[in-house]
This record gives structure tokens, sequence and C-alpha cells, in this order.
């Protein structure tokens, strides 16, 4: 069965939607269909499902291909990189796999949401559903992705004997919830730049090289020394600290939260705005 005849058979909507409604204002429209695109959780969650295993058919291992890529990833730099610059394994190996996975998380939103409503056109042309769907449903299937790719720090903290304990673990998952808040506004900010523009996304995806590389995700935010004010400026060095600290039984500080929290603000107020004012446009870009 095809997403579109799957969507088609879970959900049907009446030409007069009150998110389409003459009678409402742009912002009224926008926030109707980010409040009705939430409520479909189980269209949403099934589509996403859906395209795990359709990627994925036939394969004995599916999904964990990813996550035996990611642990020969982890072995491999850990090893060049901890003797590189002389880090002990039984320290760095943990920071290492948290951090590689959240990372990849990280780049596989910003590199998927940029073309989460080009990728989609036939169903956006043919099925009218809330525009905040697709990307919830693109977040969900990297969200799935990213759980088998924790498998590997769990091996690794069990083999070094990293317990985070059961705070640690509330403050991850508080922690990941922020970074899912500005993973949504993200996307789809991303989504209608990119469909309206088609040169976009290649420069998203070299802006993502380029953080990878500024983010301390493969050496440590002590090797900055005196420099390390430099991090405040990077954002998703804050997005990954609150999720990878709990976890390595520390406290990520005040203004990691702080960061995060005002990032999300500010992007979700910027680009509410810009969808409010463009949702109707979307489809014709395609």
């Amino acid at each position: 069965m095809t997403s579109e005849s799957m969507t088609g058979a879970l959900f049907h909507r009446r030409s007069g939607d009150i998110y389409d409604s003459g009678d409402r204002s742009q912002s009224e429209r926008a926030w109707d269909d980010l409040l009705d695109g939430g409520r479909r959780w189980r269209l949403w969650s099934k589509l996403g499902w859906h395209d795990i295993r359709k990627r994925y058919r036939r394969s004995v291992l599916g999904p964990f291909w990813l996550t035996l890529s990611m642990a020969v990833m982890v072995a491999s730099l850990g090893l060049i990189y901890g003797t590189l610059f002389r880090l002990d394994l039984e320290n760095y190996l943990p920071f290492l796999a948290i951090g590689l996975a959240t990372w990849n998380f990280v780049a596989s939103f910003l590199n998927e949401g940029c073309t989460s409503f080009i990728d989609l056109e036939p169903l956006i042309k043919n099925v009218r559903i809330p525009m905040s769907l697709h990307i919830l449903r693109v977040l969900w299937r990297n969200l799935i992705i990213y759980a088998h790719n924790i498998v590997i720090f769990a091996v690794v903290a069990v083999i070094f004997g990293v317990w985070p304990g059961v705070t640690g673990v509330l403050l991850a998952l508080a922690g990941l919830g922020l970074l899912l808040v500005n993973a949504g506004w993200i996307m789809l900010l991303c989504g209608m730049i990119c469909t309206r523009f088609r040169d976009v996304p290649p420069i998203v995806a070299s802006v993502i090289q380029l953080l990878f590389f500024v983010t301390p995700v493969m050496w440590k935010p002590e090797l900055l020394g005196d420099r390390r004010y430099l991090m405040v400026l990077n954002p998703f060095y804050h997005l990954i600290e609150v999720i990878r600290a709990p976890l390595l039984g520390q406290t990520p500080g005040w203004e990691n939260w702080a960061v995060g929290l005002l990032f999300a603000a500010a992007g979700w107020a910027f680009t509410f705005a810009v969808f409010a004012r463009f949702r109707k446009r979307i489809a014709y870009w395609l």
C-alpha cells in the first residue's frame, strides 16, 4: 500500500476545512494546522513506521544496519581520536557514542526537513491534510532511527560502567524534548524555504558538514581551553549537551537550557509568522 492510499484510508477531510475557511485570519489557520497535525498522531506515526518498513523491506537487520554502522564508526573513531587527543577511552567512548548518535539525528532532520514537502509532493497535491503533519511524519521517522542508534551508547555504557541514574535519564528525556521542539520549527522553516528555492538543500548539506566539525561531537569542549566561550554561539552544542551530559552522569549548565529555550522561542515565533503567510502557497511551489 502506498503512502497516498494509506493516508486516504486513514484520514478524510471535508472541503470546508476549519483552517482553510474564509472567515479566519492567516494566523488562526496556521495555528489550527499545527494543532490538527499534532492531534493526528495516529496518522503521522503510522506513516513514519510505513516509511521505515518500506526503506528496509526484505532486509534481514532492517534499521539495525544503521546501528551496526554506528558501532563501527564509534569503535574506529574512538580509537583514532582517543589516541590523537590522548584521551582515556573509558570516558571518551561513551561521550563519542551518545554525541555521534545525537548528531546523526540532528543532521538527518536538517537534511530531510529540507525535502519534507518536496518528497511528499503527490501526497500534498492529492490528499487534504495539515502541512504540519508531513513534518511530524519525517521527525517521527528519524526519531525511530535515533532510538536504534542509542543502543550503541547503552552497550558502551554497560561495558564501561556508566550509569546516569533515574535523574540523569529524566533530564536526558527533557533534553530530548527540547531538541524535538527545536527540530519542529527548523524542519518546518527549512521545508518551506527549500520548496520555494531548490538551490537551498545543497547549501544546507554543506553547512551541516561544517557544523559537524565546529560542534563538540568528536572532540571534547575542554580542548578549547580559554576559548570555550566560542561554543556559546553554537546552539547545536547546547541542544546536544542537554542530552549527553545527563547520560554521562553530569549536570548540564543552566546556559545550555537557557540557549535551547531561547532558540526554540525565537525560532517558533519567526517560523510561525512565515508559516502563517506562506502555508497555502506550499502546494503551488511543488
